[in-house]
């Protein structure tokens, strides 16, 4: 029967061999021009694949009508379900009553009274859509009327209502919205917000992609008793090999808020260039160097640090910094030789004017690696550099540097030991040019060099031992270091005793001294790492002294220990210490604790540095800081997290955080409370705004790319200071 179902029709619509349609069934009876189906129907037209308890097919008008139980499936991307559907194969027209569309990749589904569809165009009447489960949503999106593109897979609403449950939510008069994840033009998801003090807060991002090299987001912000301004991210992919992107932003103050916070400036603006090319030599000048070149940039430039703060509604996951650094990378490297050159541009944004600042422009610099001669017993490489240091006003200078370290090298005791002798040659060289407006009193900028060699005598033992469950690796090192002739003459000659003073090392007079003594000295040194028998660390241990000689007695230089231990799968500490026998002090402990497991990840990290030196405006002696994180994933639904940061010395809590995730197939909601300190310019100089928000994360999927972790909400309220 079906062989002879299949026949009738393949000869019935061979008149459109182009759209032939194959049907099968259980039984069929034909009558005129009425072919009537029945059992198990199913029919395959190009790319839908149908299935119904009965069909019909009318030879005089072309149309196919099937009845009950309609699925079908358009290129195994999406389903439509229906009680009654007709084709018409000449008109190319397909109509499903009531309509009933999944699309598989998106899990998106459609229900309404009626879909037609001709061609690639499928027009629906009055329905509801969703991401959700079918039976009672979570959120559906109601429209009057709607369209879909088949081969775009672009749908657009009319007169879309969006409800949560049975709430409505939203109005818009159209929605417009892709179920793939091609890169369209068109609106993304808005940020809002609430502040006392801003008032209300909108975020609209209009996304632009009009070719497959470009796209650009442009996101207007208004903040209605601040001000309101637009951020923008333009993004390029100008060759294979190479890419970049441009932001740009603006923000206009209103004059209330300027006077009633002191502000220092009623405008906030910046830009941040980066580009990266990994061939660039070869690319632009059309060379065929075999050696590896590229070109990194990344320029920047703001009036002040609220550029970054108004960048975004969430401040406490946007980086903010009152140092400012803008370069560019230059470089050609072979097997040989490498050859680079640096731009380095620094902004404080915490000085009324950034003419004073010294700046690397350019960088020059020569390396050549590692040579070995007498049967890999000697070795030697060359490195040199050339840094051209630039301001507006005040002193600026030229320094190169040479080093060229030149090691002899052996095993002994059949390579139980390794020992090494370096001579260490290296010189420096500053000339300098006159810019300054007021001359230090006393001090004498005159060109000189810096030159010396030392001597340093090195051995070492590596030791292995492999156990049944564990391998146990040790090594044992000495470095004896000893300082030869020096030469100077100008600037250091002049600066030498003054600028050794690690007290001196932030004035004026010491800015371009840059020289470190090297004192007779030994160094030992002990590690030792444990592995498990899958080769995992399991610990590592590293201890190191230092014992300074040539002075009236022998001075032991900072202890330092160092310890990774796992102490299981889930749970490990880490210490790094150093202890000063001068001060019969620490001057500087790290310790962190972490712990993953059983849907638990915890860690608590504390720094404490002392430099023992007195406080200054710009630093203080004693740094000591906690950190601690907590996050708990009770199921693949909910997850929750608390952040802590506090600075022992101030006694001034840093950040605080709090907050849960719920996540579902189709949608997300979060809540979290968060407290940051973040830096601001006003009129008295830098100072600092401690934030208190509540942020909201409320996803609807697709619509919205689902949350990571706790990431960046799109609705906040700003609490009262």
């Amino acid at each position: 029967m079906y062989k002879l179902l299949f026949l009738s029709f393949l000869f019935v619509l061979m008149l459109h061999a182009e759209d032939k349609v194959e049907i099968y069934a259980s039984s069929i009876d034909s009558k005129d021009n009425i072919v009537n189906a029945s059992g198990d129907v199913t029919v395959i037209y190009k790319d839908y694949f149908l299935n119904a308890k009965s069909a019909t097919y009318n030879k005089a008008t072309g149309d196919l009508e099937l009845f009950d139980n309609i699925r079908a499936t358009y290129d195994g991307e999406y389903r439509v379900l229906g009680s009654y559907a007709k084709l018409n194969i000449e008109k190319k027209e397909k109509t499903f009553k009531p309509f009933f569309m999944l699309d598989n990749s998106s899990e998106v589904w459609i229900s309404a009274n009626e879909g037609v569809n001709k061609d690639k165009d499928v027009d629906i009447d009055a329905g509801v859509l969703s991401g959700c489960e079918p039976e009672n949503p979570l959120w559906k999106m109601e429209f009057s009327s709607s369209d879909y593109n088949t081969d775009s897979q672009w749908m657009n609403l009319y007169n879309a209502r969006l409800y949560i449950y049975d709430i409505p939510i939203l109005y818009t008069p159209y929605f417009g919205y892709s179920l793939d994840t091609r890169r369209r033009t068109g609106l993304l998801i808005p940020s809002m917000g609430l502040s006392q003090s801003e008032g209300f807060f909108y975020e609209q991002p209009l996304y632009v992609a009009e070719q497959d090299w470009w796209d650009l987001e442009l996101r207007p912000q208004v903040r209605t008793q601040r001000g309101s301004g637009v951020y923008s991210k333009f993004r390029f992919v100008d060759s294979e090999i190479s890419a970049g992107e441009f932001r740009f932003g603006y923000f206009k103050e209103k004059d209330a808020y300027v006077e009633k916070e002191n502000l220092a400036n009623s405008s906030h603006y910046g830009y941040n260039f980066k580009y990266e090319n990994k061939d660039v030599l070869n690319q632009w000048f059309g060379t065929q160097f075999q050696g590896q070149s590229g070109l990194y940039t990344d320029i920047n430039k703001m009036n002040d640090v609220d550029y970054i703060n108004l960048s975004s509604n969430d401040t406490f996951n946007t980086a903010t910094s009152t140092q400012v650094l803008s370069r560019i990378n230059l470089f050609y490297n072979t097997s040989n030789d490498y050859f680079g050159a640096y731009f380095k541009y620094y902004e404080d944004l915490t000085k009324a004017s950034n003419e004073d600042t010294l700046q690397q422009l350019p960088v020059t610099h020569y390396h050549h690696y590692l040579e070995t001669l007498l049967q890999d017993h000697l070795l030697y490489s060359v490195d040199a550099r050339a840094t051209n240091i630039e301001r507006e006003i005040n002193k600026t200078a030229l320094q190169t540097d040479v080093n060229v370290p030149i090691t002899l090298y052996t095993s002994l005791f059949d390579e139980y030991l390794d020992v090494s002798y370096k001579a260490n040659l290296y010189g420096q060289h500053t000339k300098f040019s006159s810019n300054e407006e007021v001359l230090l009193p006393g001090v004498d900028y005159n060109d000189g060099y810096f030159a010396r060699y030392y001597h340093v005598l090195s051995a070492s033992t590596d030791l292995t031992r492999a156990f049944d469950d564990y391998t146990h690796v040790i090594s044992f090192s000495s470095k004896y270091t000893l300082g030869g002739n020096e030469s100077k003459t100008g600037y250091y000659l002049d600066q030498r005793e003054f600028c050794s003073d690690p007290e001196n090392l932030d004035s004026a007079e010491c800015e371009f001294y840059n020289i470190k003594d090297i004192d007779e000295a030994v160094e030992f040194n002990m590690a030792q790492y444990l592995y498990d028998s899958l080769g995992k660390e399991i610990l590592y241990h590293r201890v190191a002294q230092k014992f300074v000689y040539g002075t009236e007695e022998t001075k032991a230089g900072e202890f330092e220990n160092e310890l990774d231990y796992h102490i299981t799968d889930s749970l490990s500490i880490y210490n790094n210490m150093f202890y000063n026998f001068d001060q019969h002090l620490f001057s500087k402990i790290f310790n962190k604790a972490s712990y993953e497991g059983y849907g638990f990840n915890l860690s608590l990290g504390h720094m404490y540095r002392d430099t023992f030196l007195a406080d200054n405006a710009r630093t203080l002696r004693r740094t000591s800081y906690l950190t601690s994180m907590a996050r708990y994933t009770y199921n693949r639904h909910y997850s929750y997290h608390t952040r802590y940061d506090y600075d022992l010395e101030s006694s001034q809590r840093k950040s605080l955080e709090f907050g849960f995730l719920y996540k579902k197939r189709c949608w997300d909601f979060g809540v979290r409370y968060a407290e940051n300190n973040r830096p601001v310019l006003t009129n008295d100089g830098q100072s600092s705004i401690y934030d208190r928000y509540v942020y909201f994360t409320i996803v609807l999927k697709p619509f919205m790319t689902s949350t990571k972790d706790f990431g960046e909400s799109n609705i906040a309220m700003r609490l009262n200071e």
